[in-house]
């Protein structure tokens, strides 16, 4: 639950998700939920040339286990946060 946590503090803000399909998408994450599926607005295809059939969407539903990655500006994680989090996670589990 710690990265599903950590997601739900980043709805709003601008994040790149690329596919295991290598498509890579731009847009502001609008949900998440336990799964990790997520929900993007303002959605750009960032090789529009590759895929012009993608140059229409707006809006899309992303399910969890087609992402490889998701991107994050440095600016909106807080590491310390996160370092602690994982430690209270951990002393919980042993």
């Amino acid at each position: 639950m710690l990265f599903y946590s950590f997601f739900k503090t980043l709805v709003g803000k601008e994040i790149a998700v690329e596919l295991k399909n290598d498509v890579a998408l731009t847009g502001t994450l609008h949900s998440v939920d336990q799964y990790l599926n997520v929900k993007l607005t303002d959605v750009q295809v960032v090789d529009a040339e590759r895929y012009p059939q993608l140059g229409a969407i707006k809006n899309c539903f992303i399910r969890g286990s087609v992402v490889r990655y998701i991107q994050i500006p440095s600016a909106d994680v807080d590491t310390e946060l996160l370092q602690d989090a994982c430690r209270k996670e951990s002393a919980q589990g042993k």
